[in-house]
This record gives structure tokens, C-alpha cells and sequence, in this order.
């Protein structure tokens, strides 16, 4: 992840966003991320990019015995330990991209939120795919193409600044894009819908779900959440590693 998560201005105004506040509960792709996660008890998770370690916390209290949260982010790692402390959960300062992947690990690998900062993102399912043990499950939420697509990740707004509709340009050019995020320039990248599943199955994953985030109902009366359903922001994906 990038280094935007250390800065101390951005860090301070991403605590204020309502997931960071009350964690999965706030989060409006909950609802369908959590009925993807496979059966934990007795299981070992790896959670790339970890941040606040909610998905750490999550797994251990369905029973995975062991987990190892990593992130680039200092700061991140020191709020996932002061947050979600538990016996059975390890905590290391450690980028997705500089992780070692041992072969045969993990029995299940998760990633919020993270792989859209990632570029060479087939080189991390290659990675992923030789950690898995065989059949291991590999599920990640990732910003939606169509999102990361956008100019400038933003709304063209009408002169009374009203969300007119949501430009895209360059979707067949991936790489690097710079957004405007709580007060911060904001590096990402960006991958087509193609590179994403296509890069899956090319290293011989099974797709299992593939699901695009709406936000539930009972969300739709917090402000601007209904523009959330004019175009989606993320992709939920669940996969199998065969071997």
C-alpha cells in the first residue's frame, strides 16, 4: 500500500470515515463480502494489506487459528494492534508486493481494499497461488475497474453541485492513476475487468463469485449513498486455487 497511509493529515481523516470508526458494521460491501468467506475454524489466513486488522479479528473469532495481517503502512499496523489485539493474530509491517509467499502456507488469503495500489497485480495472484495450500481460497475486494477508470475518481457536478455522472477515460490503458482522497493526492492503479479475472484463471485459479458491491438498504438513507448505485466502486471476488 502506498506510503499516503502514513501521512499524518491523511491518516487522521480516513480515522474519521465511518469504517474506521465501527469497522466491518459501517463498511456498505459487508453484507456480501462476509458470505463469501469460506468455513475458518482450525484454518490459517493471510490478509494482505491488512489496515486496521478488522478482517483479521473477523477471521479469528470464526475460528482460524492462526493469522498474519501485514501492511506497508506503519501507522495502520500500530491501529490494527491497538484495535483488534487477539492471541492467535500477528500483526508486520510488510508491503503485498515484498511479502515471500511461502509455498503451501495458508489455507485461506484475503485482500480489502488493497490490490488497486498494487501494479504488476497477476505477479501477486502467481504469489498467492503458490502460498495457497491445494484448494486454498483466495478472496479479495478490489476498486472496480469502472471506478478506477474515472477522471479523476470523481462525479462531474451540475453548477449547483449535484452529481451529474461519473466520466471514464483511458479503460484499456492500466497503470498508474492520481486521485484527490480525504485531502490528499492519492496514487493507484488501474486494471481492466479483463486483467483481473483473466489474470486469475491464467494462474490457475478457479473463479468460484464474482460479485459487484451495491450498498444494502439500510444504507440508502446516509447521504450520497444512493449515487452508489449509478455505477459500482468495487469487485468482490472469491476463487480456488487448484494445483
Amino acid at each position: 500500500m502506498n506510503n499516503e497511509y502514513d501521512n499524518g493529515k491523511f491518516f487522521e481523516e480516513y480515522a474519521k470515515m465511518p469504517r474506521s470508526r465501527e469497522g466491518l458494521s459501517a463498511a456498505g460491501e459487508w453484507h456480501q463480502l462476509r458470505p463469501l468467506f469460506p468455513p475458518l475454524q482450525g484454518k490459517s489466513v493471510l490478509d494482505l494489506g491488512c489496515g486496521y486488522g478488522w478482517h483479521c479479528k473477523f477471521s479469528a473469532e470464526k475460528g482460524a487459528v492462526r493469522v498474519l495481517g501485514i501492511d506497508a503502512s506503519q501507522k495502520m499496523i500500530e491501529e490494527a494492534k491497538r484495535r483488534n489485539k487477539e492471541s492467535h493474530i500477528t500483526y508486520r509491517l510488510c508491503g503485498i508486493e515484498e511479502y515471500e509467499y511461502p509455498k503451501n502456507m495458508w489455507d485461506c488469503v484475503i485482500s480489502n481494499l488493497a490490490l488497486h495500489y498494487i501494479e504488476n497485480i497477476e505477479q501477486i495472484f502467481q504469489k498467492v497461488h503458490r502460498t495457497l495450500k491445494p484448494d486454498g481460497i483466495f478472496l479479495f475486494n478490489i476498486e472496480h475497474p469502472i471506478f478506477t477508470a474515472g477522471v479523476k475518481q470523481d462525479w462531474i457536478y451540475s453548477k449547483e453541485g449535484n452529481p451529474q455522472y461519473w466520466p471514464i477515460d483511458h479503460y484499456f490503458m492500466p497503470g498508474e492513476r492520481k486521485t484527490y482522497f480525504l485531502g490528499c493526492d492519492v496514487m493507484k492503479q488501474h486494471h481492466t475487468l479483463t486483467q483481473i479475472l483473466m489474470g486469475l484463471l491464467h494462474h490457475n485459479f478457479e473463479l468460484k463469485v464474482v460479485e459487484e458491491a451495491r450498498p444494502p438498504a439500510e444504507m440508502m438513507d446516509i447521504p450520497g449513498m444512493e449515487d452508489e448505485l449509478r455505477r459500482p466502486m468495487m469487485l468482490l471476488v472469491k476463487s480456488i486455487a487448484k494445483k
